[in-house]
């Protein structure tokens, strides 16, 4: 979201400048002579494979680091911001806090305007009460432009948005996770709304629904802003450049990640022709001067010698290539691989209950849901990790499982990558084989006998698919399997994920990878599971089109038959949902019936706007204790309006 107008800037005014850029750490430089802009309303997507130096980039232009060579100049107009990775808060400041902070420039106008509204309550003096006046007039104006009477509803905006709830605005956040922090960062810079906003990595620690949330404010973001992202989708929505950083220089693409991918394509295929065809010529010219240097011909071979020598030469494109990854299954299980009856799990509250479905060699089911929804737990419930609380949880003949879970737990990091990839049990492995298998997965050379524990997350994560691979298991189960990977390597492991005969079952938030992969997914939802037979995206199209009939679903017939169609059988017909009979939820409201409700809504709806634009009369602010007394009012409609809006979705669904 940004409701704060930006200032009035000329579409080809330069907020940031980048000049020659370069930074090194150790022999090789990260990058070398990065030079670009940004202009007013861009929205640039910073893509590269991992170790390009996208996060150090970002640290050079906001300050956070200084380049070797080159310079940064920002618009003194200009405010840039970074979203910091792992924030630090001081013991007692609340997620509220952080939130509001992003606004303190509007709190800070407020009560100016309310302690000037005081003043003119108690002056005598007409011509220090018109200077007061005009000083508020000024004030009042400047909080009517910056929208600055809804900051509350803008807070519960961002910070339900981004998945938390009512219940943790008063939390210390040095109760939160490391995740939970990072978002409430991202809460406060999207309440503050600067005309720079650098973001790297902003999707991690969020489920779909903030993810989508998410790109949909900023694809209406109203400033500038540069992006690091794996998310191909989220690039999509929210870039309209992008800019790569590989092999130590950055290239410019108009347009989102689609329009990337095609233009990228064209340019390398252009290059490579040019650089195929000049090395013909310089074959041709090298064989023509070799058979005539010292001939009749030997002026022109000598000629052709000194042209070569002139010649500047076009450098092979450089290929962003993704590791050749391959999974293979040593042996062949009977047509179910696993069946769950009426399972049923819990920890400090339930996660899923009456759980039945049947998973088919050759399946390829997805989970999602909500962050703390229990999808690890269903997962390591199916693979038998877990005892159900109740049902049962049976494996198919011939069944043997490969497991990755989020942590790579399985990856021992006192190991070397070789040693760490050994599959247990199977001597007859050699170093060898084991570095094949790697180079398979993008860890070659040396790299082989690096320890696990020294290596980069994205490395981490291909040691351990490199591991899964060579445990041939028929039925692969993987938890978060995108995490640390860049985009090329995303796209190889949906290769290969596509070409493995055997059964997959995973976790993701990546709605990319779901859509490439699943064959059907389970969802799970607050007191209810749905399973669907499609992949990502034609779930959510169905959930769309079917808002109505869902919401009557909650009042299943006692057969078990729904206006959705489709029983939670394995046997439904292909695009319909199968689900469990849904859990009926608790009442949190006295019964009032949906007509009533709409009537008070709209009455308080009324008010609201009543007392919205009382709020705008300069003359209801000579008098402060009518200011405070308006304000109140205003904050308890605008309560009880919400308080309204809940307790119609539940009659909605419970009458």
């Amino acid at each position: 979201m940004n409701r704060r107008p930006s200032l009035s800037y000329d579409s080809r005014m330069i907020l940031l400048s980048a000049r020659e850029l370069s930074r090194q750490f150790e022999a090789d430089p990260v990058f070398r002579d990065v030079t670009f802009d940004v202009r007013p309303g861009e929205r640039i997507g910073l893509v590269g494979p991992n170790g390009a130096g996208k996060t150090t980039l970002l640290n050079v232009l906001s300050g956070r680091d200084d380049p070797d060579t080159g310079r940064v100049n920002i618009h003194p107009s200009v405010e840039l911001a970074l979203l910091e990775q792992q924030p630090v808060y001081p013991a007692g400041r609340t997620l509220l806090d952080e939130a509001r902070s992003g606004l303190d420039h509007l709190y800070a106008l407020q009560r100016q305007a309310a302690d000037l509204a005081e003043q003119m309550a108690s002056e005598r003096d007409s011509a220090a009460l018109e200077r007061l006046q005009q000083r508020y007039d000024d004030v009042e104006s400047e909080l009517r432009r910056l929208d600055a009477y809804t900051v509350e509803h803008r807070v519960d905006e961002v910070l339900l948005g981004l998945g938390f709830s009512r219940d943790d605005y008063e939390r210390p956040l040095t109760e939160f996770s490391g995740g939970q922090q990072s978002r409430a960062a991202l809460a406060r810079l999207l309440l503050r709304a600067p005309e720079l906003l650098l973001l790297d990595e902003p999707t991690n620690h969020l489920d779909i629904a903030a993810t989508e949330w998410l790109e949909s404010c900023l694809a209406r973001w109203a400033g500038s802003l540069i992006l690091v992202s794996h998310d191909r989708y989220f690039f999509d929505r929210v870039t309209t450049r992008i800019l790569e950083l590989a092999g130590g220089r950055a290239t410019d693409y108009p347009g989102n990640f689609t329009a990337y991918q095609r233009q990228r394509a064209e340019r390398v295929e252009l290059e490579r022709r040019t650089w195929e065809k000049q090395q013909e010529f310089i074959a041709k010219t090298e064989e023509f001067i070799r058979r005539n240097k010292y001939g009749q011909k030997h002026a022109q071979a000598a000629d052709r010698e000194k042209k070569l020598e002139r010649l500047e030469t076009v450098d092979k494109p450089a290929e962003l290539t993704a590791p050749p990854m391959r999974f293979s299954a040593r042996g062949r299980p009977g047509d179910w691989v696993i069946d769950a009856d009426g399972v049923a799990k819990s920890f400090d509250r339930p996660l899923f209950k009456d759980l039945t479905l049947r998973i088919h060699r050759g399946d390829r089911l997805g989970i999602l849901g909500p962050n703390g929804s229990g999808k690890t737990t269903l997962l390591r419930t199916l693979i038998r990790e877990l005892e159900p609380d109740a049902g049962t949880v049976r494996l198919g003949t011939g069944v043997e499982i490969g497991y990755l879970d989020q942590h790579l737990a399985g990856v021992d990091p006192g190991l070397d990558a070789v040693e760490a990839t050994r599959p247990p049990g199977r001597p007859e492995v050699t170093p060898g084989d084991l570095r094949n298998l790697l180079a398979r997965f993008g860890i070659r050379g040396d790299m082989g006998y690096q320890q696990v524990g020294s290596m980069s997350g994205g490395e981490r994560s291909k040691v351990g698919l490199a591991r899964l691979a060579a445990l041939e298991a028929n039925v692969l189960v993987l938890d978060e399997p995108t995490n640390h990977l860049d985009l090329w390597a995303r796209d190889a492991l949906e290769d290969a994920l596509e070409r493995f005969e055997g059964t997959l079952i995973f976790v993701s938030h990546d709605r990319y990878f779901i859509d490439r992969v699943a064959t059907s997914v389970i969802v799970l939802e607050p007191d209810r599971w749905w399973l669907y037979e499609g992949n990502y995206s034609s779930y959510a199209a169905f959930r769309r089109n079917q808002q109505v009939e869902v919401a009557a679903d909650a009042s299943t017939d006692s057969d078990g038959k729904s206006s959705a169609g489709g029983a939670a059988t394995s046997g439904a017909a292909s695009g319909e949902p199968r689900r469990e009979k849904p859990v009926r939820r608790k009442r949190r409201f006295p019964y009032r019936k949906v007509e009533d409700l709409e009537a008070d809504i709209a009455a308080h709806e009324a008010r609201l706007n009543e007392l919205e634009a009382a709020l705008a009369e300069p003359e209801l602010h000579r008098d402060g204790e009518r200011v405070k007394q308006t304000l109140d009012l205003f904050e308890d409609t605008r309560s009880r309006l919400k308080q309204l809006y809940e307790h119609w979705e539940e009659a909605v669904e419970l009458n």
